[in-house]
């Protein structure tokens, strides 16, 4: 076996439900599911109809490469969606069809990372999607957390990487919208990361698999893509974009998304992906691209969640501060912190809170005049007392320069139907009063 599987943590929800084992919640109210970004509405017709159509795919092997019609579909996709010129992204060498973005996410750093030169570093925001320091580690790479803080918006802060840090890395993963904060990284700071990939020659993989689910009609969040383009990098150098129609398309069981970019990088890429074997079923190729060519579905789906968010809201504003965020489907709650939290004056990181004062602001449950709870114990109470599961926001992180930004945080997932987010707000709010 590798010597790189001992450093892989635990993954969150195998944490969860450990955290749950032995807790029996109360029988007469039935549970309602909110720590799973998994979503539940309904998976649009045309895609289904598209797999039934072409079940005959089953009988040929398919192309690791996608037939052209999937890759022209996702190139239209990409030119209307982020106003990037018909003509400035070639569908033969620039876009790759993957199996859901958690496939290509990982396998994107194995076939990139370089483990023979001087201590890679593979750079990642904190909180995260764990599959980014999964695969950083079995890459050979170091990951380096970049601390997401309430003070910057839950952004990364690229101006405090040190220079010795970017001179060692080979790949930066971001994420915007980000999960678990649902924050946007806007233009200028796509700006400043491209310059930095220029100067000290690192790929940036942008994960996007949530920027079809926006709360502004208006103000779609922009992509990498968009950027590059708009500063003059026409060819996408150092770029590599990641999408999938699970969010955006409620089609998580499709396993299906792509990759899209700098054609050099996916030349490489895509002679791993030929060993790898990871070709789309044809199905789900056509499929695909039913999906892609059709937006109808997709601003119905961010109605609902509009829908759900201001009902969620509703509820809990007057106990607790619910922050609605510019995109995704989570609410990335700040909890009341314990007496000695890490973050408090009490804890054992107390300097650190001292000279870091806003990244730990008194409890956000002061309307409520709550006591201070830690996450873990707060995803815990929850589910005893009102079978509602959340995932600790501690669980998506990890402790970095004195640190664990999501210690006092729980991820909510507004997935479930209208009712159920309706019904676990009044819960939550009961939870707290009652505390």
């Amino acid at each position: 076996m590798t010597p790189n599987l001992k450093h892989l943590h635990p993954y969150p929800f195998e944490k969860l439900a450990q955290l749950k084992q032995g807790i029996v919640p109360p029988a007469n109210k039935p549970h309602i599911a909110l720590s799973m970004g998994e979503p539940t509405h309904a998976t649009p017709h045309l895609i289904q109809e598209a797999l039934l159509t072409h079940l005959h795919g089953l009988a040929n092997y398919p192309t690791t490469k996608g037939i052209p019609e999937l890759r022209q579909a996702i190139a239209g996709w990409i030119s209307r969606r982020f106003q990037i010129p018909a003509d400035a992204l070639n569908a033969e060498t620039q876009i790759l069809p993957v199996n859901g973005t958690r496939e290509a996410l990982f396998s994107f750093a194995q076939c990139l990372v370089d483990p023979t030169r001087p201590a890679p570093v593979v750079i990642m925001p904190n909180p995260f999607y764990q599959i980014y320091e999964g695969a950083a580690l079995l890459a050979g790479a170091e990951p380096y957390y970049l601390n997401t803080l309430e003070d910057s918006g839950y952004l990364p802060d690229f101006d405090a990487v040190p220079d010795e840090i970017w001179q060692r890395c080979q790949l930066i993963y971001i994420c915007s919208p980000g999960n678990p904060t649902g924050s946007v990284i806007d233009q200028a700071s796509h700006e400043k990361l491209l310059k930095l990939a220029e100067k000290y020659d690192f790929v940036i993989a942008s994960d996007e698999c949530y920027t079809e689910i926006y709360d502004d009609e208006t103000n779609p969040p922009p992509g990498l893509l968009q950027t590059a383009y708009n500063m003059g990098n026409t060819a996408f150098k150092r770029c590599v974009i990641f999408h999938s129609l699970s969010k955006r398309s409620n089609a998580p069981g499709l396993r299906s998304g792509f990759a899209a970019g700098d054609a050099e990088i996916l030349k490489h890429y895509f002679q791993y992906r030929t060993y790898h074997g990871c070709a789309m079923p044809l199905p789900t190729q056509h499929a695909s691209i039913q999906a892609w060519q059709d937006e109808h579905h997709v601003i119905e789906n961010r109605r609902l969640y509009r829908e759900k968010f201001a009902a969620f809201i509703d509820v809990l504003g007057d106990v607790c501060t619910v922050i609605k965020p510019p995109a995704s489907f989570y609410v990335w709650l700040k909890i009341p912190l314990p007496a000695a939290s890490p973050f408090s004056k009490g804890g054992s990181m107390a300097n650190h809170a001292a000279n870091e004062n806003t990244h730990a602001p008194a409890s956000s449950f002061e309307k409520g005049g709550s006591r201070g709870i830690s996450d873990t114990e707060f995803a815990q109470q929850l589910f005893a007392q009102q079978n509602i599961t959340v995932l600790p926001g501690s669980y998506l992180s990890r402790e970095f320069d004195g640190i664990n930004p999501g210690f006092n945080h729980v991820r909510i997932a507004l997935v479930a139907p209208l009712d159920e987010c309706i019904e676990a707000a009044q819960r939550i709010k009961n939870f707290l009063n009652s505390l």
